[in-house]
C-alpha cells in the first residue's frame, strides 16, 4: 500500500510538473514603456497600475485563444519620457519578443520607437497624442486616444466661442507633445478671431518660467495656452499667481490631471482649462473601474489607466478573434474590430486613429478638473 501511495504521489509531480511546463508554454508577453522616473512618475504608474489591473482580470478569467487558454506577463520598462532612453526600451522589449506594447504615453518617444516596433511587427498600442505618430503609415501602430488636432483644438474652440478670448499667448515645451498641441490650438484659435500675441518656448525640465512670465504680462492677453505637462504648468500656473499675472491658463490632456492641483495648489483653481479625449462617463462599467481600481491601489485613477487597462483587453479580444497571439494574424483584426471598453468604443480608421473620440473641456475645482462641456 505505502509503495502504490508512493507511486500514486511521484506521477501527481510528473503530471503537475508537465501542466507546469505546459502552461508556461502559452505565457504570453506584452509590454509597457512609460515614465516611472522622473518629473511624470506619477503619470507613468497610473499607466502601470491599468495595464497590471486589466492583466490580473484576463488570467483570472481566462483568454482562449486558438483553441487554448492563455495567460499575460508584462515586461515594464522606464522610458524615462526620453526618446533615447524609449527607443532603448522598445529595442530590449522587441528582442524579448513581445506580443504587444502598451505606450509610450510621451509623443517625443512613441514616433522614433514606433518604428523598432513595427519593423519587428508588434503591435503598438499608445496615448501619445501627436498627429505623426500615426500619419507614418505604420501596419502595426495604433492610437488608443485623441490626438493634438483634436485635444488643442477643441480648447481653442472653447475659448474663442464659451470663454470669448481675444488675445492668447502661447507657451510650449518643446518636446513633440507640446509642440503639437500648441500648434494645433494656434490654427484652430486664429480661424476662429483669437490672436496669438506671442510664442514662447521652455523645456520639459524647467522650473522657472519668471522671465516668459514677465515678458507675456506685458503684452496683457486674456490668457496662456500652455502645450506641455503638469510637471511644468503647475509651477507656472503659481508662478503667473505671484507675478499677478491673473488670467487663466489652458493645456491639453498633459495638465488635466490630479497632479497638476496638487502641485499647483490654490493657483490653478477656477482659473486652469484642460481637454481629455473620452473620459470616464458615469456608467456602471466606469464606476467598477473606478472601485477596483481603488480598492487595489488605495488612490484614485488619473486619466489614462482607463485607457492602458481597455487597450489590453482590446487586443486580448483581438487575439482571441483571431485565434493567434501572433501580430500578423490578429492585427488585421484588430484593425477591422469594434470593441466596447470602460472609457468608449474603440474603433480604428485607417491611419488608425479611432474613429469617434469626443474631447471633454475641464476647469479645475478643489484640485481636481471638473467636467465642463464636451465638443
Amino acid at each position: 500500500m505505502q509503495t502504490f501511495f508512493r507511486r500514486l504521489t511521484l506521477l501527481s509531480a510528473i503530471l503537475c510538473a508537465y501542466g507546469v511546463a505546459h502552461a508556461a508554454d502559452r505565457v504570453v508577453k506584452v509590454g509597457f514603456s512609460s515614465p516611472l522616473t522622473g518629473a511624470q512618475a506619477a503619470a507613468g504608474k497610473d499607466n502601470e497600475r491599468g495595464l497590471r489591473m486589466a492583466i490580473d482580470e484576463l488570467n483570472q478569467k481566462g483568454v482562449a485563444v486558438g483553441g487554448d487558454t492563455v495567460r499575460f506577463e508584462a515586461l515594464v520598462e522606464d522610458d524615462q519620457a526620453d526618446p533615447k532612453a524609449g527607443v532603448t526600451v522598445a529595442q530590449k522589449l522587441v528582442d524579448a519578443k513581445v506580443a504587444a506594447v502598451f505606450g509610450p504615453y510621451n509623443s517625443g518617444v512613441a514616433i522614433p520607437a514606433s518604428k523598432l516596433y513595427n519593423d519587428a511587427g508588434i503591435v503598438m498600442a499608445t496615448v501619445g497624442s501627436n498627429p505623426k505618430i500615426t500619419l507614418q503609415g505604420f501596419a502595426n501602430v495604433y492610437r488608443v486616444s485623441a490626438s493634438d488636432s483634436q485635444l488643442g483644438g477643441k480648447m481653442a474652440l472653447y475659448a474663442a466661442r464659451e470663454l470669448k478670448f481675444k488675445r492668447v499667448a502661447l507657451i510650449d515645451d518643446r518636446t513633440a507633445y507640446g509642440v503639437g498641441v500648441a500648434e494645433e490650438f494656434a490654427k484652430v484659435a486664429k480661424a476662429n478671431g483669437i490672436e496669438v500675441v506671442s510664442r514662447d518656448f521652455t523645456n520639459d525640465k524647467a522650473v522657472d518660467f519668471n522671465a516668459i512670465l514677465t515678458s507675456i504680462k506685458g503684452k496683457k492677453p486674456d490668457a496662456i495656452f500652455y502645450g506641455g505637462y503638469f510637471s511644468q504648468a503647475a509651477p507656472m500656473k503659481r508662478q503667473m499667481k505671484s507675478l499677478g499675472l491673473d488670467i487663466p491658463l489652458m493645456g491639453g490632456d498633459a495638465i488635466c490631471d490630479t497632479e497638476m492641483g496638487k502641485l499647483g495648489g490654490d493657483a490653478v483653481n477656477g482659473s486652469t482649462y484642460c481637454t481629455q479625449g473620452g473620459g470616464l462617463l458615469k456608467t456602471n462599467s466606469a464606476e467598477t473601474f473606478v472601485a477596483n481600481y481603488e480598492k487595489r491601489n488605495n488612490a484614485k485613477p488619473m486619466f489614462y489607466a482607463v485607457s492602458f487597462y481597455d487597450a489590453a483587453k482590446l487586443v486580448a479580444a483581438a487575439m482571441s478573434k483571431a485565434g493567434s497571439t501572433e501580430p500578423a494574424k490578429y492585427g488585421p483584426v484588430l484593425a477591422q474590430m469594434s470593441y466596447k471598453g470602460v472609457a468608449g468604443t474603440y474603433e480604428f480608421d485607417s491611419n488608425h486613429d479611432l474613429k469617434s473620440s469626443p474631447v471633454t473641456i475641464f476647469q479645475f475645482k478643489d484640485g481636481r478638473p471638473e467636467p465642463l462641456a464636451n465638443y
